[in-house]
């Protein structure tokens, strides 16, 4: 008979404290499947957060598509504290855990750098959610993705356009406010033009579908109006931990292209992927 415990995971642990109860695990871990995900997709995340800090002290402005200039950095750019303090934070934690990994299983060490931290913890994620410190583990990595993300996408977040208003007579645009923390149930998504149009991140699927349509047989070069995302874009209209994101576009291959230093993912493809995943759990 399987062994059960009560998680001690920081999602269980944060849940229990509102009033939610804990739930179990199995198998000798200290972290029930939800818990031990968000492990694995938080020390995902890291990496490219650490990425996302380092863009925000070299110039570029929080979560924003200003292009890059020449001649370097711009003259009295104020030194973004937030961001180095989180980058130094990110090599202190990962590198501790995985020191404590490394000792205890008789592994070589990785080197000290956060992509190179981050496969290593990811490698021995299952191992590390059986350790008797696997809710220490759990809670330190997730402060560090809520402080990452506010380093490099502080609120008020940036507003991309989507495309143009679906609802008949209208010729107004959408565009997604893209803010961390944002509710699902939150208007997300608002037309420029009537204040009436508006949906919540977790209707676009469903209102992307509507507006190729309306725009099918109307617009010549259809290949010119497709939506491209960056992973902070998927994650707030998917609500999806942007781990995951980065993991889904790796395996599914989503097309992609770079600017300004930042990686825009397909928007069909993104679509079609996350229709596959809602249907297989149907």
């Amino acid at each position: 008979m399987a062994v059960t415990a009560l998680c001690q995971g920081e999602g269980c642990r944060t849940g229990h404290t509102g009033g939610r109860a804990r739930r179990r695990t199995t198998d000798g871990s200290r972290l029930c499947r939800s818990c031990a995900e968000h492990l694995t997709a938080g020390l995902a995340e890291l990496a490219h957060l650490y990425e996302e800090c380092g863009r925000v002290l070299g110039g570029a402005a929080p979560g924003s598509l200003r292009e890059r200039t020449s001649g370097g950095e711009l003259p009295g750019l104020p030194f973004n504290g937030a961001a180095a303090d989180v980058r130094a934070r990110m090599v202190s934690v990962l590198g501790s855990w995985s020191g404590l990994v490394a000792q205890e299983r008789g592994l070589t060490p990785p080197p000290r750098t956060v992509a190179a931290l981050t496969a290593f913890l990811g490698r021995n994620a299952a191992w590390l959610a059986a350790h008797a410190a696997a809710g220490e583990a759990s809670g330190e990595i997730a402060r560090l993705v809520r402080a990452g993300r506010r380093a490099a996408f502080p609120d008020p977040a940036r507003s991309i356009r989507l495309g143009d208003c679906p609802e008949s007579g209208c010729s107004g645009a959408l565009t997604l406010a893209v803010r961390a923390g944002a509710r699902a149930d939150a208007p997300a998504i608002v037309c420029a033009a009537d204040a009436a149009h508006r949906w919540t991140s977790d209707q676009w699927s469903a209102l992307s579908r509507s507006m190729d349509s309306a725009r099918e047989g109307g617009a010549p070069a259809a290949a010119a109006t497709e939506r491209w995302l960056t992973a902070a874009d998927i994650a707030q209209l998917w609500q999806t931990p942007t781990g995951t994101v980065y993991r889904l576009a790796s395996e599914g291959r989503w097309r992609r292209r770079n600017r300004a230093g930042r990686t825009y993912y397909n928007e069909s493809d993104v679509r079609d992927c996350f229709a596959r995943r809602a249907a297989a759990r149907t």
